[in-house]
């Protein structure tokens, strides 16, 4: 691990005001040190110096709901994994066992300043699969991954519907779709409990192993949330109904009419991942889709990180999308915030990702200017301590 000090940049470390001329220094994986250049520690003490020469330094850009790695990039039905479209519920699939690091959008990720992100099931089940938190750099998905299982994935609305009446199988509607999580759910809570028994009372049998229910332990003991696919705002009604009744934390992706409710989500403390919105109106759910939405959300008081929902919008424009989230009404500091700091609290890890304070994870992103502005571009990108990207070149783990 290098030593790291860039120097002379514009610092914004999302969680303390913006310092105009400043420092920051790395020990390894973590930040050590930030401050203005007053304080600048000799540059003899690091084995890579960089001035940034007014350069906006950032945390690295975190989205908290991809498919990376699971769809992969100028391929077919050979690199599409995402969707395990043979059984309406499968909690027990995990993510990581099917992510490719090797897949060209990671690379351009890194290039982007995109450091860490969720990488998710598909929406055809309603319930889907195990959510896993990675790092963007490696080549080993086991070395990369901060938290597995992150989240269980649930899918509302017209995806499950289109995908098995197609089958001519259940659901074809969505009180289908509901009543499989609900049955799903319940099933779960009472292998938990008598899990919970068999430990407390030594004449209590423990129930069979069965891999659905025991991949949903975690859900129903309130240790992970579920990330609810859910465009229309009725459909996000649905996910907080049936959250309700089986005591579970919500997460709403992509949110499309959350806008529409806004003051309802804010009264209900429940995050939005909001997006893909660089989209086209692809099916009837989408059909008040928005750039306006982060912004109104934000301004009601919803916690709002923005998602390019990769590959549907590529990851590589994440910033993009919260530039034009920004154009249409966010505000600026919340835009940046929903690439960074929000997305890692929503995702559990504020506690080391999303910021720049020391001890935070040494992930970090350069840009020349101001992020938003349109010829803005990176110029070093540092995830985990490394150099994961330098203007001029790409940096891969062979180099």
């Amino acid at each position: 691990m290098k030593k790291i000090l860039i120097y002379n940049a514009y610092l914004m470390p999302m969680r303390s005001p913006d310092i105009a001329c400043g420092f920051l220094c790395t020990d390894g994986k973590k930040i050590d040190a930030i401050g203005e250049m007053s304080d600048c520690p000799e540059r003899s003490d690091f084995d890579f110096c960089l001035d940034a020469q007014g350069g906006w330094l950032l945390p690295g850009l975190i989205d908290a709901h991809t498919h990376l790695g699971l769809y992969e990039d100028g391929l077919g039905f050979e690199g599409a994994d995402g969707n395990e479209d043979t059984d309406p519920a499968t909690p027990q699939m995990r993510v990581i066992d099917a992510i490719n690091p090797f897949d060209y959008a990671f690379e351009e990720a890194r290039a982007a300043g995109v450091t860490c992100c969720a990488v998710s099931p598909g929406s055809a089940n309603p319930m889907g699969g195990q959510i896993a938190v990675l790092k963007t750099w490696g080549h080993w998905v086991d070395r990369m991954v901060l938290t597995q299982p992150a989240a269980i994935k649930c899918a509302l609305g017209e995806n499950p519907k289109a995908v098995y009446h197609d089958k001519d199988e259940t659901p074809v509607t969505r009180m289908a779709t509901a009543a499989i999580l609900r049955e799903t759910l319940h099933k779960a809570q009472e292998y938990e409990m008598r899990c919970r028994k068999a430990q407390q009372d030594a004449d209590e049998d423990a129930p069979d192993y069965e891999i659905k229910y025991d991949a949903l332990l975690p859900l129903v003991r309130g240790q992970i949330p579920a990330h609810f696919h859910a465009h229309r705002a009725d459909d996000i009604f649905t996910a907080v109904r049936i959250s309700r009744e089986f005591g579970i934390h919500p997460v709403i992706v992509h949110g499309t009419e959350a806008h529409r409710i806004a003051q309802d989500l804010a009264e209900l403390d429940i995050p939005v991942l909001s997006g893909p919105f660089l989209t086209d109106r692809s099916k009837p759910e989408l059909r008040h889709l928005t750039e306006r939405s982060p912004g109104l959300l934000s301004r009601a008081g919803v916690k709002v990180a923005i998602t390019t929902d990769h590959p549907e919008t590529p990851l590589k424009y994440l910033r993009r999308c919260a530039a034009v989230a920004a154009e249409q009404g966010m505000d600026e500091g919340q835009a940046l915030r929903a690439i960074t700091q929000y997305p890692a609290e929503i995702l559990g890890l504020g506690q080391r990702l999303g910021a720049l304070e020391a001890g935070m994870d040494a992930d970090l992103v350069l840009f020349s200017a101001h992020p938003f502005a349109y010829q803005s571009q990176v110029q070093l990108t540092v995830c985990d301590g490394e150099i994961v990207y330098q203007q001029g070149g790409m940096c891969n783990e062979t180099d």
